[in-house]
This record gives structure tokens, C-alpha cells and sequence, in this order.
């Protein structure tokens, strides 16, 4: 029975996408407006810096050397010897131009042709490719290999996929996003939590019929996991539903997120209560705001785009207008107006949570001769 559920859900995913990328839309233009970028994977995830600090080591270590590298590779390619795992590794962090790339590109298929077999826990090239795309802003070759069946297998972790969704989804081509999410369910890669933001925040910028069906079908099988709805999950959930007109939809996803403290809850909360008609409650709740300034506490932000939203609900109601106008202006004296729109809100990446504990621990070692400290008066 659960099996029937799951190939039900697989199947209604396959069919929605594909309707969406095929019906009357480009499944994939390069030149669409891009638009402001948006960002949703965090540092930690795209690790795009960590990259880069090692392509600079390398290039450092190979300073001036790195035409004959890419020499030897090729004609390594020309004459069928094997390619070693470093070898690909190296070339990978090497890599600087599109025609860089494309000598990569021979490289990884004859080294997945090479080592299909590889045992579990080897290291994985997928989301070095993918980040080296991402670097260069290279999406097309990003597309044509990991949709190619004959590297199945060389992108086998969610990573590689999610990575990719989300320099589509900052290019602004959110068809061939989907379009990815599709493959990797194709190729039985696992969704993470990852996954599912990109995929429906992806979804909300579509906003059309379909992909509210394919947002429907991934929140009930997230549902049926048991996966627990990450709050940025639930913050684009509410908004594709007040787009859509959805208020008992979107009512249902933000009574399920467990901290609305946060500045996409206080805008999503008002644009609820005036997508209600809930003029009253409303105010009530932009009232509390504006008293709540304090410099010892940290004010409610209430994007203009949305008080302008609740201004026009409150059109037919002369008093309770006046009486907003009075509140909106004691937010804007206390600085609780911002110029930033919902959807900015949205797609800006949160900030990483630095850990400082390692700086309250003892140094142990020398940081100029890497011998043990034996005293902390020693300590650097």
C-alpha cells in the first residue's frame, strides 16, 4: 500500500513538471531577464569560497605550469591511458575559462567510463563540477551532464543537484530548475531538506496553476516521509498560497510554523490577516508593532509593499483607514518601514551562525612552531 502512495506521489510530480516546462513555455532560456539575484543555499552548502581558497593553493603550486597540465591530460585522452583520481581533481580546480570546461568535460566522462564501479564512500566529483559551474556561471554544461544517462551515476548525491537548482534559480530560469528536480527524481536521488526549498521556492516564482500542483504534491510528500517542514519551507508555502488566493491554504502552513518572531512572519502575518479581510486585527497587530519600539528591543520591519496591500483592504472602512494612516506614520518615525518587498525577504540567503566556543578552549599548540604550549603564560 505505502509502495502504491509513493509511485503515485512519483508519478503525479513527473506529469506536473513536465506539463509546466512544455506548456506554451521556453523549457530553458539562456536569455531571460534575470532580474535582482537571488541567493537560497547557504555558504555552508554552496561552500563556493572554500572552492576558490583551493583553486588559488593550486594555481599557486602550479604557477605557470598549467598549460603543460592540461597538455599531459589531453594526451592522455588521445592515447587511452587511465586518468587518475587526482588528476581529474586537480584539472577540475584548474579550470578558469569555458574552454577550460569543456577539456573537464571529456576528462569526467572518461573517468566515470573508467570507474563506474566505484566503491561506496568514494570521493565525489559531482558537487566540485557543479561548484565550478557555479563559479564561472556556466549553467548549460552544468544541465547537458547531469541530465546525460550516460554519466548516471557520477551525480549521485543531492548536492550536485541542489547546487545547480539554485544557480538556475538565480539565473532566473526556473522551467529548467524544475526541470532538474524532475531528473534527480529520475535517477533516484534522494530530496533533502535543501531540495524542497528550492524546489518550492522555485515554484512560488512560477505561479502558475501547475506549480502549485507540483508545490501540493511535494509538501503531502514531505508529509508522507515524515519530514518535518524546515521554516523557510513554510514561509514560501504561505506566500505561494496568498498568491494564489489560497487564505485557508495559507492560514493552515503558517499555523505550522513553530517561531513567528522573525521579520518574513510579521509581513506574512499582516498580509494574512488583510488577505482575510481581518481589517481589525490588522491594525491590532501594526499597533502593538509601533509601540513595541524600544532601544532594547528588537522592532517589528513591515515591508511598504504590504502596508500598501493593507491599506487598500481598509478602503471601505474611512475610520479604521484614518486610523492606520496615524500608525503607519509612527513607523515610519521609528524606522519599522522598509523599502524591501516580500519577495526580497524571501530569497535573501540567512546568515550562517558563527561558532565562537573554539575561541573560549585553551590553545593546546603553537601557532609559529606547532610545538605544545606547556604553560598558558606561553600562549600566543
Amino acid at each position: 500500500m505505502a509502495t502504491a502512495v509513493v509511485e503515485g506521489s512519483n508519478r503525479i510530480l513527473r506529469e506536473a513538471v513536465k506539463r509546466s516546462l512544455f506548456r506554451g513555455q521556453l523549457a530553458c532560456c539562456w536569455k531571460c531577464p534575470q532580474g535582482a539575484k537571488r541567493y537560497l543555499l547557504t555558504k555552508d552548502i554552496l561552500r563556493l569560497h572554500e572552492f576558490q581558497q583551493q583553486k588559488m593553493t593550486l594555481g599557486y603550486q602550479l604557477y605557470g605550469k598549467k598549460d603543460t597540465y592540461f597538455n599531459t591530460i589531453e594526451e592522455k585522452l588521445t592515447t587511452n591511458k587511465l586518468i587518475l583520481k587526482d588528476e581529474l581533481k586537480m584539472l577540475l580546480h584548474l579550470c578558469q575559462t569555458k574552454t577550460d570546461v569543456e577539456v573537464a568535460k571529456k576528462v569526467i566522462y572518461r573517468y566515470h567510463a573508467e570507474n563506474k564501479n566505484v566503491a561506496f564512500g568514494e570521493f565525489k566529483f559531482g558537487p566540485v563540477f557543479m561548484r565550478l559551474c557555479y563559479q564561472l556561471d556556466l549553467e548549460e554544461p552544468a544541465l547537458e551532464l547531469i541530465k546525460d544517462q550516460v554519466l548516471h551515476g557520477f551525480f549521485s548525491d543531492s548536492t550536485s543537484f541542489n547546487i545547480l537548482m539554485d544557480l538556475l534559480f538565480v539565473k532566473g530560469h526556473y522551467e529548467c530548475a524544475l526541470d532538474v528536480l524532475l531528473e534527480m527524481k529520475r535517477q533516484g536521488v534522494k530530496f533533502n531538506t535543501e531540495t524542497y526549498l528550492l524546489a518550492i521556492a522555485t515554484c512560488y516564482k512560477l505561479n502558475s496553476s501547475e506549480s502549485c500542483k507540483i508545490c501540493t504534491t511535494l509538501l503531502e510528500d514531505m508529509q508522507f516521509k515524515g519530514d518535518l517542514m524546515s521554516r523557510r519551507v513554510c514561509y514560501f508555502a504561505v506566500a505561494f498560497a496568498l498568491k494564489q488566493n489560497d487564505v485557508r491554504k495559507a492560514h493552515s502552513f503558517f499555523s505550522s510554523i513553530m517561531n513567528t518572531e522573525s521579520r518574513i512572519c510579521a509581513n506574512l502575518k499582516v498580509l494574512l490577516q488583510a488577505k482575510s479581510r481581518d481589517t481589525e486585527g490588522l491594525v491590532q497587530t501594526l499597533e502593538r508593532a509601533s509601540d513595541s519600539a524600544s532601544d532594547f528591543v528588537k522592532r517589528p520591519e513591515f515591508c511598504m509593499e504590504v502596508l500598501t496591500t493593507a491599506r487598500e483592504k481598509l478602503e471601505g472602512n474611512p475610520a479604521l483607514r484614518v486610523y492606520f494612516e496615524k500608525i503607519l506614520a509612527k513607523l515610519q518615525a521609528s524606522g519599522q518601514v522598509i523599502s524591501l518587498t516580500l519577495d526580497d525577504l524571501l530569497c535573501q540567503t540567512p546568515t550562517t551562525k558563527r561558532r565562537y566556543t573554539h575561541l573560549l578552549k585553551q590553545r593546546q599548540t603553537s601557532q609559529r612552531t606547532f610545538k605544545p604550549l606547556h604553560s598558558a603564560l606561553l600562549a600566543e
